[in-house]
């Protein structure tokens, strides 16, 4: 006991208490204290003292408990956050034999709240990540039902790492790229079926409500769906669609075609073509360059079917007349090309045939059509020898005018006009020896013709082969029987001189060769314009040649044309002064030319 006082009395020494303790012990001197008493107030006071010592220990150990306790916990959590997040680098412990506990406290408290600060935001950066992905997959699901996205958050508070947030990432990339194609594909299908419905004339809400109501809607917030089915959907449309165009397309096309055969037999007037100009170019366009809109449209066929119709009706009452007209048509194209028409549509057997109805008028209108463009391949067969038969006429002609001119005895007289007929001759005399060479070519090509048709060349319904070759004779024979007359002309020179030396010369009649020459263009010198007027004519081989006949004046007699008629000798009289002066002196009449 003695010790403790002693301890107690050391720890209280230099302090307040152990001043006290010596001024109680003089207290207790001049009281005269026993010795029992003053160790018994000692004893209590060092148990006084002891319990206030043991409570200040107790909360002591209480505090360091619980700093134990708080450092453990904060590490604890510092720990479980760290798992979480995946960041084990984040915090290093330091040694505890260094720290003490409030220190370690400080130390982890800073680490906590940072890694709580970063457990935060990434939680936030799931849910963002986790709501896009769940979005994308609302959009990319056959249901109408989003799911419950809090479970899926729930079960991502125990694994924040930065692994699972790539992974989440690259989920998300994948899906925002097949979202993207499919949008892409959404788009190509919801324009194609925009145009085709304009095109069709088509409701285009009504269509693709249809498919999916979230592809008609106009707004931002608004997601399309772009599920398999919906692609599935809009790719069955567009070929619904496109079915439909063609099905349309040929549709208006056979009524097109049909009314613009009936506007030509209708001969309609523009007034009427042009409400149907829209829809002419389907006739030319390819399916995907028809793209106007509503040109397709059930509208617009039942416009087309029903002027058709009306059309058709006009054209029965009006059939007969279309008729006659194509048949005029087909005269005057067999006209200009010297070819005979089909003689089984001829004007008086079709109106017979209308009016006994024997015949369907659209029936006769079709023959009369192929007729119509046979004739016109054949005139186009033609044109080259046609050409070359035109240019023949031109030149015969030409020497028609010239035999004539050659006998006008004022030929050279200086009259008006006269520079241009010598002009005239002098070209015409040039173009005359061509005469020959041209019927030879001509002949040729006409052969060439008939051989690669095999059928004879018919002009005005004989064989021109056959009026050719009689020309070619004739003119020969011409050219023999001029030969003879200037063999007779010296032969009649020769004799006059002899008479004259016996009996004297005496004057020779006036020559009155200018009496019966024939009107075919020629006028000499001195009239009114000092030119050649030009008379009409048709261009056949008769007028061309007015000493031969005309194809059509002998055909039918033999395997072509018959027997051959005498040519005419109106182009070989050369003079009547010089013809009577070869009868008074020969004594005879001049033999007349011919083909016997």
């Amino acid at each position: 006991m003695v010790g403790v006082g002693a301890g107690l009395g050391l720890v209280m020494e230099g302090t307040s208490c152990g001043a006290l303790l010596k001024e109680l012990q003089q207290i207790w001197a001049e009281i005269g204290e026993s010795e029992g008493e003053k160790n018994k107030v000692l004893l209590d006071i060092e148990r006084e003292c002891l319990e206030v010592y043991r409570r200040k220990v107790d909360d002591a150990n209480r505090t360091r408990v619980q700093l134990h306790q708080s450092v453990a916990a904060k590490e604890a959590e510092v720990a479980s956050l760290m798992a979480t997040l995946g960041e084990h680098k984040l915090y290093m412990k330091k040694d505890k034999g260094i720290l003490s506990l409030k220190e370690q406290l400080a130390a982890v408290v800073p680490v906590l709240e940072n890694l709580k600060c970063k457990k935060e935001e990434r939680i936030k950066q799931f849910s963002d990540i986790r709501s896009q992905i769940e979005k994308i997959r609302f959009e990319l699901s056959e249901y109408d039902d989003q799911g419950d996205n809090e479970s899926s958050l729930a079960e991502d508070q125990h694994d924040l790492s930065t692994r699972k947030l790539n992974s989440y990432q690259a989920q998300l990339r994948a899906l925002q790229k097949d979202k993207s194609e499919r949008l892409r594909k959404v788009l190509e299908y919801i324009n194609e079926v925009h145009s085709l419905c304009g095109v069709l004339g088509i409701d285009f809400g009504t269509t693709v409500n249809e498919i999916h109501p979230s592809l008609h809607q106009n707004g931002v917030e608004q997601s399309r769906n772009i599920s398999n089915s919906t692609l599935d959907g809009l790719a069955s449309t567009v070929s619904k669609l496109k079915t439909e165009r063609k099905s349309r397309i040929q549709k208006m096309r056979e009524r097109m075609e049909s009314l613009c055969q009936l506007w030509k037999l209708m001969d309609s007037p523009e007034e009427e073509k042009r409400q149907f100009s829209k829809v002419m170019g389907i006739l030319i366009l390819p399916e995907e360059g028809i793209t106007s809109s509503g040109v397709l449209s059930q509208e617009i066929i039942d416009k087309v079917e029903a002027e058709v119709e009306r059309l058709t009706k006009l054209k029965t009452s009006r059939l007969k007349d279309i008729v006659m007209k194509r048949r005029r048509e087909l005269e005057e194209i067999c006209e200009n090309a010297h070819i005979e028409p089909d003689v089984s549509t001829a004007p008086e057997q079709t109106d017979a045939l209308i009016d006994s109805g024997l015949m369907d008028p659209s029936a006769l209108l079709a023959n009369i059509e192929s007729q119509i463009l046979k004739a016109k391949e054949e005139s186009l067969s033609r044109k080259e020898i046609m050409d070359r038969i035109n240019k023949w006429i031109a030149a015969c002609d030409e020497e028609a005018w010239l035999e004539e001119y050659n006998q006008d005895p004022k030929r050279y007289s200086a009259g008006r006009g006269a520079h241009i007929n010598l002009k005239r001759a002098e070209k015409a005399r040039i173009l005359v020896t061509k005469i020959p060479s041209m019927v030879d070519n001509l002949i040729n090509r006409t052969f060439a013709w008939e051989n690669a048709r095999s059928k004879p060349f018919l002009y005005d319904g004989g064989r021109l082969i056959s009026v050719l070759e009689e020309y070619r004779l004739s003119r020969q024979q011409k050219e023999e029987e001029k030969r003879r007359y200037r063999d007779q002309k010296k032969l009649e020179s020769i004799l006059l001189a002899e008479k004259e030396a016996i009996f004297g010369s005496k004057p020779t009649p006036k020559r009155m060769s200018n009496l019966n020459r024939k009107a075919n263009g020629y006028q000499p010198n001195g009239n009114a314009n000092g030119l050649k007027t030009p008379t009409p004519r048709r261009s056949s081989l008769g007028s061309a040649t007015p000493q031969l006949l005309t194809p059509r004046s002998y055909s039918g007699h033999n395997r072509y044309f018959g027997d051959l008629r005498r040519l005419s000798t109106s182009h070989l009289n050369f003079g009547d002064d010089s013809l009577s002066t070869f009868t008074s002196i020969s004594g005879s009449e001049p033999e007349s030319p011919s083909l016997g």
